[in-house]
Protein backbone atom coordinates (compact mmCIF):
# COMPACT_ATOMS: atom_id res chain seq x y z
CA UNK A 1 0.00 0.00 0.00
CA UNK A 2 1.26 3.51 -0.36
CA UNK A 3 3.14 4.66 2.14
CA UNK A 4 2.17 8.35 2.23
CA UNK A 5 -1.46 7.57 2.44
CA UNK A 6 -0.86 4.77 5.48
CA UNK A 7 1.05 8.15 7.12
CA UNK A 8 -1.74 10.07 6.89
CA UNK A 9 -4.22 7.82 7.91
CA UNK A 10 -2.09 7.52 11.26
CA UNK A 11 -1.83 10.82 11.20
CA UNK A 12 -5.45 11.17 11.20
CA UNK A 13 -6.31 8.85 14.48
CA UNK A 14 -2.86 10.32 16.41
CA UNK A 15 -3.09 14.13 15.22
CA UNK A 16 -7.20 14.26 15.81
CA UNK A 17 -8.85 16.90 18.44
CA UNK A 18 -10.20 13.63 19.45
CA UNK A 19 -8.36 11.30 21.60
CA UNK A 20 -7.59 7.75 19.97
CA UNK A 21 -8.88 6.06 22.61
CA UNK A 22 -12.33 7.70 21.93
CA UNK A 23 -12.10 7.11 17.89
CA UNK A 24 -11.17 3.73 18.72
CA UNK A 25 -14.66 3.45 21.95
CA UNK A 26 -16.65 4.93 19.35
CA UNK A 27 -16.22 2.59 16.15
CA UNK A 28 -16.34 0.16 18.49
CA UNK A 29 -12.27 -1.02 18.23
CA UNK A 30 -10.17 -1.80 21.15
CA UNK A 31 -7.71 0.93 21.58
CA UNK A 32 -4.79 -1.40 20.82
CA UNK A 33 -6.65 -2.88 17.97
CA UNK A 34 -7.07 0.59 16.02
CA UNK A 35 -3.47 1.36 16.64
CA UNK A 36 -2.44 -1.71 14.98
CA UNK A 37 -4.56 -1.18 11.94
CA UNK A 38 -3.33 2.39 11.38
CA UNK A 39 0.54 1.89 12.18
CA UNK A 40 1.98 2.82 8.46
CA UNK A 41 5.18 0.33 9.77
CA UNK A 42 2.98 -2.75 10.38
CA UNK A 43 2.45 -4.94 6.92
CA UNK A 44 0.31 -7.25 8.62
CA UNK A 45 -2.46 -5.45 9.98
CA UNK A 46 -4.98 -3.85 7.67
CA UNK A 47 -8.16 -1.30 8.14
CA UNK A 48 -11.41 -1.83 6.54
CA UNK A 49 -13.03 0.53 4.44
CA UNK A 50 -16.06 0.89 6.70
CA UNK A 51 -13.56 1.77 10.19
CA UNK A 52 -11.98 4.04 7.53
CA UNK A 53 -15.28 5.85 6.79
CA UNK A 54 -16.91 6.11 10.24
CA UNK A 55 -12.94 7.58 11.86
CA UNK A 56 -13.36 10.03 8.75
CA UNK A 57 -17.18 11.24 10.11
CA UNK A 58 -15.85 11.41 13.74
CA UNK A 59 -12.42 13.12 13.27
CA UNK A 60 -13.72 15.74 9.96
CA UNK A 61 -10.33 15.40 8.55
CA UNK A 62 -10.47 14.58 4.60
CA UNK A 63 -6.82 14.67 3.96
CA UNK A 64 -6.71 11.06 3.05
CA UNK A 65 -9.33 11.53 0.90
CA UNK A 66 -8.27 14.55 -0.49
CA UNK A 67 -4.95 12.81 -1.47
CA UNK A 68 -6.88 9.67 -3.26
CA UNK A 69 -8.74 11.99 -5.05
CA UNK A 70 -5.94 13.80 -6.20
CA UNK A 71 -4.20 10.45 -7.38
CA UNK A 72 -6.99 9.82 -9.31
CA UNK A 73 -6.69 13.05 -11.25
CA UNK A 74 -9.76 14.38 -9.97
CA UNK A 75 -10.67 17.59 -7.37
CA UNK A 76 -13.12 17.16 -4.20
CA UNK A 77 -15.06 20.28 -2.96
CA UNK A 78 -18.29 20.15 -0.15
CA UNK A 79 -21.78 19.64 -1.10
CA UNK A 80 -22.36 23.53 -0.51
CA UNK A 81 -20.33 24.38 -3.25
CA UNK A 82 -22.11 22.38 -5.92
CA UNK A 83 -23.61 23.98 -8.91
CA UNK A 84 -27.51 23.79 -8.96
CA UNK A 85 -29.86 23.54 -11.60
Amino acid sequence: MNTELNKLIHAMILDSHMPAKVIAKQIGKPYSTLLREVNPYDGGAKLGVETFLEIIKLTGDTACIEYMVEELGYEMRPKSMRKTG
